[in-house]
């Protein structure tokens, strides 16, 4: 077991995208993060760049030392895979601080809800909810029994407050997490703080393939539908995950759900 001093995370679904952003800013504040994902290779590399990125600054950013990352293959819809990922943290850093349930299906439709399978149906339940659920119960038994406190931030989606059409799978488990947060948040205060993001359009893929894929005029309407002038990016939501973990700047903070969208959930639209 390593001590290192500093707070250690864990981040589910950390492999690529906004997950990514999180672990990235995590460990530039200073944590101990475990990557937790299915996609073996993409979190592996994941935790090399990472760490490289760390060796070359000399591991110091802004006076505060980089934590380290490791990564560990995990299916948040399995119990005994997730307890081995809480576990994993414990085991490699010493404590437990912190979990991001950031692991989800990302893709919103699903088809016509009569053609909607029950099997696709409990998939999508199972990774974005149940998840969530089973990474929460395996952090609180590890905090009820070493008597520490926590944090743990949910990854809704503006989905779980407005709908298109065929994405009931996506938004009804979106939505899930809202209630669950809220349910957990009263369930364990003050002990442990439970809070959601609901991210919007965040354009997680490289910015090569962003300058390469889109005309101007294409990326200019797409980014010009934002009060804000753009769209979001993995760390805009990292920066709300990191405030609503730091219990000195958010410690009067629980129960909530932010909405980081860049506007477009108050922008009034009618179809002509």
């Amino acid at each position: 077991m390593a001590k290192s001093g500093r707070p250690a995370a864990l981040v589910t679904g950390a492999a690529r995208g906004i997950g990514r952003g999180v672990a990235a800013r995590l460990l530039a504040a200073g944590w101990d993060v475990v990557i937790a994902d299915v996609l073996v290779k993409e979190g592996k590399e994941a935790v090399k760049e990472l760490n490289r990125v760390a060796e070359g600054t000399g591991g110091e950013v802004t006076g505060k030392s980089w934590g380290r990352s490791v990564f560990m293959k995990c299916d948040v819809r399995e119990e005994k895979e997730v307890a081995a990922a809480v576990e994993r943290v414990v085991k490699e850093f010493g404590r437990l601080d912190a979990v991001v349930n950031n692991a989800g299906l990302a893709r919103p439709y699903n088809g016509p809800v009569e053609k909607l399978a029950l099997k696709e149906w409990n998939k999508w339940i199972g990774v974005n909810l149940t998840g969530a659920f089973l990474c929460a119960k395996h952090a609180v038994a590890h905090w009820r029994k070493t008597g520490w406190s926590g944090a743990i931030v949910n990854m809704a989606s503006t989905r779980a407050l407005q709908a298109e059409a065929e994405t009931e799978a996506y938004c009804a488990s979106k939505a899930g997490m809202l209630g669950l947060t809220r349910a957990l948040a009263v369930s364990l205060g003050p002990k442990v703080r439970v809070n959601a993001i609901c991210p919007g359009w965040i354009d997680t893929r490289p910015e090569a393939v962003l300058l390469s894929s889109r005309t101007a005029a294409a990326k200019r309407e797409k980014h010009g539908q934002h009060p804000v002038g753009r769209v979001g990016r993995p760390e805009d939501i990292a920066e709300m995950v990191l405030f609503l973990l730091d219990g000195a700047k958010s410690g009067f903070v629980t129960g909530q759900s932010f909405v980081c969208d860049g506007g477009m959930t108050v922008k009034m639209v009618y179809e002509e």
